[in-house]
């Protein structure tokens, strides 16, 4: 069977699988749609977690990134990892014993304010159509080059299969759809990764080939003769690091920071039982987290060395078919420079005799862990396989933030503040209202993405690290913090941090140079700045204004106290 029929076939089973859960799963009530009837098993809300957290950013773009960056790429690792552990413990089982719908809600509780609670809709709002842009252009990037559509087209397709199993299931269809895209996904990132890393090593654990001496006969490491490809070609040694160790820190904090205070990943620890199933669903997640995570490094690298050896200097006429394949999609591209009919994939540090060449090949980092098993010359299963993974990956985060926009509109805003007498069954209805049009925006960001895909969802880390996590943390370990000190903070970190972002990346992105930004620190890691100066503003704010009333500080007791 073809690349084309394997796909169709097994991206096909998975969609009938997703949206047969999700009519199985209907949810009946708004308790269902909001938090699957708080009765989730920790072990299937830990693979839910896994799957809604492990976005598109994750399955496709976070290896390719590193496999271009190198050292630096370390960054998405370390931030996205530490942040799941810092929602885990300071986090989770707090909001759980909490027991509400949403974040805003608890916003708006904690700080006994409506404005609080409007502040937070607009902030989960604002985060998540960033972040869930980058997943809708995971989908397309996926259907362009496997199903051989554009990349628009692909989009609507996406949209078409989130909006069956979002909008009917809710939550409750959600969870079992997430558990089962988290099987598809790890499934399709570990085979292949498996393969190369015996192919290239000679071992089967990827973590352990990524660390190992070629199979080649050369005696060399993997990461020394990446090294060497890297030098040669005039590009930065893979194993160091060319950004600022201040721009480093603040990346992997906003990252960090950011995980911890976005509102699709707290919701899940809404839909389990007790507090204790909180706790231990985080754990789960953690676990099914670092299988993906802690191969990453390995897939860059097995990438990377055969991509060089595949390509460079090839004539383009003996171009292997994975190149042919990928460059109808527009995400490769190769100019010839010097009229010699080669394929030449330089860095700024190339030496060439004579008349400079210039880098011939451009490459968009999002595809290279979509085409790493075709590069490594992999069965059609496998690369077929590989797509019905960063589907399952894309669609299972999309889902998540589509349902956070909508629970956002139908209970914080309409039930909770404009129509507090709707009924349960108007509310349910409003939300799947407000969750069709959420597609439809998401599908128009996914075709016009402001950047690749880890980038797009590194802004909305940001946009979260600036705005929800100082309200949250301080919400709970602070009883001090009253409403005036929290809605100034919000709004000063998430406006702060937007606004540094919209500069550098629509309004003058010729300036978006280390040379430029705010202390070297840049667009992706600018979130921590914008913390900072929330934690900074909401603090002042809050010693000369009044504190909070008595009750509320007696609920504060109350949650810190995660015990049932």
């Amino acid at each position: 069977m073809s690349i084309q029929a394997w796909t169709t076939a097994l991206v096909g089973v998975s969609f009938t699988l997703y949206i047969g859960i999700a009519i199985w799963t209907k949810a009946r009530s708004t308790s269902e749609f909001y938090v699957a009837g708080k009765g989730v098993h920790p072990l299937a809300n830990g693979m839910a977690t896994a799957a809604d957290w492990m976005s598109a950013a994750s399955f496709i773009s976070m290896a390719g990134i590193v496999s271009f960056m190198g050292r630096d790429g370390s960054v998405y690792l370390m931030g996205w990892t530490g942040g799941y552990v810092l929602l885990a413990l300071l986090l989770a089982p707090y909001l759980r014993k909490f027991g509400k719908f949403t974040v805003p809600e608890f916003v708006g509780e904690r700080y006994y304010s409506q404005s609080a609670r409007l502040v937070a809709v607009v902030c989960a709002i604002f985060v998540s159509f960033t972040y869930v842009a980058g997943q809708m252009r995971g989908v397309g990037v996926v259907f362009s080059r496997f199903l051989e559509v554009d990349i628009t087209t692909g989009v609507i397709i996406g949209m078409a299969i989130v909006f069956c199993y979002a909008v009917l299931g809710g939550m409750k269809g959600i969870t079992y759809t997430q558990v089962a895209q988290y099987c598809i996904l790890i499934f399709a990132y570990m085979v292949p990764a498996i393969f190369i890393s015996i192919l290239l090593t000679g071992h089967a654990v990827p973590q352990v080939g990524f660390g190992s001496t070629l199979i080649d006969g050369s005696g060399i490491s993997l990461l020394d003769k990446l090294d060497q490809l890297n030098v040669d070609l005039g590009f930065d040694q893979y194993t160091n690091g060319s950004k600022g160790t201040l721009d480093v820190l603040c990346i992997t904090a906003a990252l960090m920071v950011g995980t911890a205070g976005l509102p699709h990943v707290i919701i899940r620890f809404f839909t389990v039982p007790k507090v204790s199933d909180a706790r231990l669903s985080a754990g789960y997640a953690l676990l099914f987290i670092a299988i993906l995570y802690t191969t990453a490094p390995a897939v860059a690298a097995f990438s990377r060395t055969n991509f060089i050896e595949t390509i460079h200097n090839k004539p383009y006429s003996e171009a292997p078919s994975w190149f042919k394949n990928w460059e109808k999609t527009g995400l490769v591209k190769w100019q010839d420079q010097n009229d010699d009919g080669l394929m030449q994939y330089q860095g700024k540090h190339a030496k060439n005799s004579g008349a400079p060449v210039k880098n011939e090949l451009s490459v968009d980092r999002d595809i290279m862990v979509l085409a790493n098993p075709e590069i490594a010359r992999l069965p059609n299963w496998v690369i077929a396989l590989v797509a019905a993974g960063g589907l399952a990956a894309a669609l299972s985060t999309a889902a998540g933030l589509l349902l956070v926009i909508s629970t956002s509109i139908s209970h914080d805003l309409l039930k909770s503040v404009f129509m507090p007498e709707i009924t349960e069954r108007k509310e349910l209805m409003y939300a799947r209202i407000a969750a069709s049009a959420a597609v439809l925006v998401a599908g128009y960001f996914g075709a016009h993405p402001p950047g690749f895909v880890a980038q797009v969802v590194a802004f909305a880390f940001g946009l979260a690290a600036s705005s929800f996590f100082p309200a949250i943390i301080l919400g709970i370990f602070f009883k001090r913090m009253n409403k005036e000190g929290a809605i100034t903070g919000m709004l000063t970190g998430i406006i702060f941090t937007a606004g540094y972002i919209c500069y550098f990346k629509f309004i003058d992105p010729a300036a978006n140079t280390s040379e430029n930004w705010l202390f070297g620190i840049s667009p992706e890691g600018i979130g921590t700045l914008g913390m900072l100066l929330n934690v900074t503003v909401a603090l002042a704010v809050a010693k000369f204004t009044s504190p909070p009333p008595a009750e509320v500080r007696e609920m504060i007791n109350r949650i810190r106290v995660p015990r049932h």
